[in-house]
């Protein structure tokens, strides 16, 4: 039988790199106990935080008896490279910087003490995903490392997955279910033998529903495949009945089990179109989603079971049915907690922003890719599989949609059953070739934030629907970065303020309320996250686009308007307790509330009662005396049970200063920086394919002394962004031309051209 070891303890680290830690010992080194970031605190806190190869150390002492069985090293992470070592020996490693991986230690082992190095590195390295992104990258062994004891006979271990043995499912009927258990069974020894392969299905109260058997002739490697149906299921329904059976798979040999496999499972359909939106079981619901990155305040990404237990108690909080796990494979233990509490799971893996320049396969996207779906495969929370995010950020062309349409083959080779679905920024045209690819499309939309107003995000959706009336579509992304100190009584965009962030995700509820088509959307972010070079609203280092902060102290006005629209469970709140110093004696308090019969008192008088069943409810022109203002809500549910929430705001001559974001000086990147530029009379040229042209990449440009001087006659101010170097081999004037961020008006492409297409290649 199968036994685990924990090997989170006693470990000895350092940031020294000496390729001798692969067999001597680190000196000077520290002992840490997994889980471990070592940008616990310079990844989320605005430096330039470190990136390099590191060492950890441990010595394995074995036992006579341990000895003899088959011992395998799992890895629960390495970010993002991870080199192993046995008695400085190289027994394996792992590219890919959010997966589990193994290696199997027989060979390399001697008799006595053993040692296991393990060289982690978060290095930039242009062959690994992701190459760019918007979060810190963090380092270490960030999650549990395992010792795994088996007999010689056992489930392959080293196929890329989890756990040997896969589960699928097949509706056959109203009532019926094809179960399908397949995988591959290792015999370590050099003597075949026959054993028994049994699969065992129980419900809740541990009642056998299905039971099977299939005789194997076991050598070397041996595959199984055994079908079976189970009638009148209780389904996974979601948040509202998550259903999970236990799967128990067996090696069974002459009445000895060898290894065992058990799972948790549910039984669903999953479906998505254009006419009735996302189906679970056949019915249709709304796409309530969050993303989550898995970091948190002080801990960097190296965080336990505890922080994943939280997560998930605040997300379901608030009512959410979906989860994207942005932007990579999560921890296992995570998606058991999505399968048990209901949780759509929209799983990806980290092909963003940039292709690969050195590797035009961009292989290490599929091996990602084939690591995601095997590890979480028979979790039956996941609907389906994101092959890419924004991956046209710097280009978009044919080589583009290879790369795209590889991964999604690959994932329907995998996994045909489930899904797949892409993230877009929103520069990609509605009726891009790209949007033709995966099962369903998401758009990253900030109208109202980093471009075009609020308003904009219908206006798009609508326009999508039109182009594209076949393509299932929602919102991957959506979010304004918010620093709960700021307050307003305008808020505006990029004041930072609790108070604008309400007025834009309101919006955005009712945008996809208000639009059957609209399969949902997923909030960016359920949390404040590490991204170590962001300076945002005056905090460094963190994405602040969260409903709640890193810490996960302060739950953000916003988290509750999720919370209204969504959560069954009573509430009241109101909004703006942290806007406590008033400067106008009128104000029209907001609040928050899933409840409809509501009474607002103010210094324990009456003032309002409310009948109404919407989610925001507004006091207006509620005037303020001079000093404390006691306010209190009392709502009354449908079982007349109470629920309370109080406030006190204090009367202020002036305005609090504190509450006002001062915007620093703005950048070389200014509004109007092509100003000087004659614009004037711009008649358009006809390109020549000999030349050069806004169509070429920078890097070619570059090539060409006097093209580089054209680029860098407009565009010097652009290469001092410590992004510009990675993108430079596949970013184009053109396509910088299509992101807001750069503010290229559409004349001045032709006068770049004009000057570009008299220069020969």
């Amino acid at each position: 039988m199968i036994r685990t070891i924990e090997m989170n303890d006693e470990w000895i680290f350092t940031k020294n790199n000496s390729v001798t830690y692969s067999l001597d010992d680190i000196q000077g080194g520290e002992e840490v106990t997994l889980p471990h970031c070592w940008n616990h605190m310079d990844g989320q806190e605005g430096s330039q935080y470190y990136r390099g190869q590191c060492w950890y150390q441990k010595r394995l002492i074995l036992s006579s008896e341990d000895k003899a069985k088959q011992l395998f090293l799992e890895i629960g992470a390495a970010g993002m490279l991870g080199s192993v070592y046995i008695n400085g020996q190289s027994v394996g490693e792992s590219r890919c910087g959010y997966s589990m991986f193994r290696v199997h230690l027989n060979p390399y082992l001697i008799p006595g003490e053993n040692l296991i190095a393990i060289m982690v590195d978060n290095s930039l390295h242009k062959d690994v995903f992701p190459l760019m992104a918007d979060f810190t990258f963090y380092g270490g062994l960030y999650r549990d490392v395992k010792l795994l004891v088996m007999e010689d006979i056992h489930f392959d271990l080293q196929d890329q997955g989890r756990d040997g043995v896969y589960l699928n499912q097949k509706k056959l009927g109203s009532n019926t279910f094809e179960l399908e258990v397949f995988g591959k069974v290792i015999n370590e020894s050099s003597i075949p033998v026959m054993g028994t392969l049994i699969v065992q299905v129980s419900d809740h109260e541990n009642k056998t529903v299905l039971e099977e058997s299939q005789e194997l002739s076991l050598i070397s490697e041996t595959a199984f495949n055994l079908k079976s149906e189970i009638h009148n299921p209780t389904l996974w329904e979601g948040i509202e009945n998550p259903y999970l059976y236990t799967v128990n798979v067996s090696i069974n040999i002459e009445g000895k089990t060898y290894d065992l496999r058990s799972m948790k499972y549910g039984f669903r359909t999953l479906e998505v179109t254009a006419e009735r939106g996302f189906l679970l079981n056949g019915k249709p619901i709304k796409l309530n989603g969050v993303s989550r990155h898995q970091d948190y305040a002080g801990v960097g990404n190296a965080i336990t079971k505890a922080h994943m237990d939280e997560d998930m108690a605040l997300i379901r909080d608030i009512g959410a049915n979906s989860i994207r796990l942005s932007h990579y494979q999560h921890d296992d233990y995570f998606y058991n907690l999505c399968d048990q509490n209901g949780m759509l799971v929209w799983a990806e893996i980290p092909f963003i922003s940039i292709p690969s320049t050195l590797d035009p396969e961009n292989q290490n996207a599929l091996d990602q890719l084939e690591r995601l779906i095997k590890q979480a495969y028979n979790h039956c929370s996941i609907y389906c599989w994101g092959v890419q995010n924004e991956i046209t950020i710097a280009i978009e062309n044919e080589k583009t949609y290879e790369s795209v349409n590889r991964l999604k083959d690959l994932a329907k080779h995998l996994d045909p059953d489930r899904l797949t679905a892409q993230a877009n920024i929103y520069s990609v045209e509605d009726d891009s070739q790209l949007n033709t690819f995966t099962d369903l499309v998401g758009y990253n939309l900030y109208y109202g934030w980093y471009y075009g107003e609020m308003k904009n995000l219908g206006e798009r959706l609508d326009q999508f629907h039109r182009v594209q009336p076949n393509v299932p579509v929602l919102v991957a992304e959506y979010g304004v970065d918010t620093n709960p100190r700021f307050h307003s009584y305008s808020p505006q965009v990029k004041d930072y303020t609790e108070e604008y962030q309400l007025l834009f995700h309101h919006n955005a509820l009712q945008t996809f309320n208000d639009r059957p088509y609209v399969l949902g959307g997923y909030v960016w972010n359920m949390f404040d996250f590490g991204s170590a070079n962001r300076i945002e609203g005056g905090d460094s280092g963190k994405n602040l686009k969260g409903l709640v902060t890193i810490d996960r102290k302060i739950k953000k006005d916003a988290y509750y308007l999720y919370k209204a629209y969504w959560s069954k469970i009573p509430f009241v709140h109101i909004a703006g307790r942290r806007f406590a110093n008033r400067h106008r004696e009128l104000n029209d308090i907001v609040i928050l509330s899933n409840i409809s019969s509501i009474k607002v008192y103010k210094d324990q008088l009456l003032l309002k009662e409310i009948n109404s069943e919407k989610p925001v409810k507004l006091v207006q022109d509620l005037s303020l005396t001079a000093g404390e203002n006691h306010l209190k809500v009392v709502g009354v549910d449908e079982h007349g049970t109470i629920y309370t929430d109080e406030i006190v705001l204090h009367y202020t001559m002036e305005l609090d200063n504190s509450y006002v974001y001062i915007k620093k000086e703005e950048a070389r990147l200014v509004v109007n920086w092509f100003e000087k530029f004659d614009l004037t009379d711009v008649k358009e040229i006809e390109l020549k394919e000999s030349c050069y042209s806004t169509f070429d990449t920078i890097e070619d440009l570059y090539t060409n002394e006097k093209a580089k001087e054209v680029f860098l006659k407009y565009f010097d101010h652009t290469t001092h962004n410590p992004r510009f170097e990675l993108t430079k081999g596949v970013m184009s004037i053109e396509k910088m031309s299509k992101l807001s961020f750069f503010n290229i008006p559409k004349e001045l492409l032709t006068v770049i051209n004009k000057e570009l297409n008299v220069i020969k290649k």
